[in-house]
């Protein structure tokens, strides 16, 4: 499985995360998110998605500083809005990368306690801070299989990560049923 960008339902692959933006890609991220505002995509479609597409199986998206400038620039501009400098700068201050995974389980609370972790080239990197759904929500289906989506959110050091690393990325949730993933770095921005 591969971590792309999915803008407009299109998948585009970009660039490795950037630890250290230029202003040129910088720029461009900030005009993405103009530009997919102004073709009316919702922000969350511009997240660097992974795992499936369809609502009832697991997936998730990781939170980079140009993503975050990107997702924050279509916000800004849907309210006919620009982002001010300062703000532009707190994403790029983020020494973390987040990373959101909705899982399902068979009762409200199997995300209580959970945990995830990635791997890269054998060696295990923890995140800082995992939340976690305490209760999760119904899902379409209920109460058939899967019946409950729980999202988990980790952050991670970018200090401890390879950025052009192929990953994988382990989510425990407490109620048991590990789901992974396998992530490319070098493939997203």
């Amino acid at each position: 499985m591969v971590a792309v960008v999915v803008a407009g339902g299109w998948a585009m692959p970009v660039a490795a995360i950037e630890l250290q933006p230029t202003s040129d890609q910088i720029r461009a991220a900030l005009e993405r998110g103009r530009a997919a505002a102004a073709a009316r995509q919702p922000p969350d479609r511009l997240y660097a998605w992974f795992g499936a597409n369809d609502e009832l199986h697991p997936r998730g998206f990781l939170m980079t500083k140009l993503v975050g400038l990107t997702v924050m620039s279509a916000h800004f501009a849907l309210r006919s809005e620009i982002p001010e400098e300062a703000e532009v700068e707190q994403i790029l201050r983020e020494p973390t990368l987040l990373v959101s995974v909705v899982v399902f389980g068979d009762r409200p609370n199997f995300a209580v306690d959970s945990y995830m972790v990635m791997v890269q080239r054998e060696r295990a990197i923890k995140p800082i801070k995992v939340r976690f759904d305490g209760q999760a929500s119904r899902t379409s289906v209920w109460p058939n299989a899967p019946a409950y989506r729980a999202k988990i959110v980790g952050s991670f050091r970018y200090d401890d990560l390879d950025p052009k690393a192929t990953t994988r990325l382990s989510v425990f949730p407490g109620g048991g049923k590990e789901v992974s993933f396998d992530l490319d770095f070098s493939k997203i921005d």
